[in-house]
């Protein structure tokens, strides 16, 4: 069942937010778009701070109990980064974005977008 999706046209706020993480084994939301609002997912980034070895990024769209892969398994290289969502998407509200991580603490994740209500 999709959840309600607010007019966006007659919103009253618009707040820009950063969202970070550190990435676990376990799919955990980096951003969720709370009842009765949308998110405007503008970038999502991920970062390996292990200058030797390379780990795997699994990023979803959890909607409804379902996981729609965005990456699903995608190795970074040692020090180097990922540019995930380079174009902007919404999530409707109760939608996450999720990260998974094949080790943990080798991944962080940074987010920006905005919070229309």
């Amino acid at each position: 069942m999709e959840m309600a999706n607010p007019n966006i046209a007659t919103t009253s706020n618009v707040l820009g937010t950063t969202w970070v993480q550190a990435v676990g084994t376990s799919a955990t939301a980096i951003v969720t778009a709370a009842s009765s609002t949308v998110v405007k997912l503008d970038s999502l980034y991920i970062g390996n701070i292990d200058t030797s070895a390379s780990y795997k990024i699994t990023v979803d769209l959890y909607r409804s109990s379902t996981a729609y892969n965005i990456l699903y398994q995608v190795s970074i290289p040692a020090g180097a980064g990922l540019d995930v969502i380079s174009k902007a998407i919404y999530l409707n509200e109760n939608d996450s974005i999720r990260l998974t991580a094949d080790t943990a603490s080798k991944l962080q994740a940074v987010a920006s977008g905005e919070v229309i209500s």
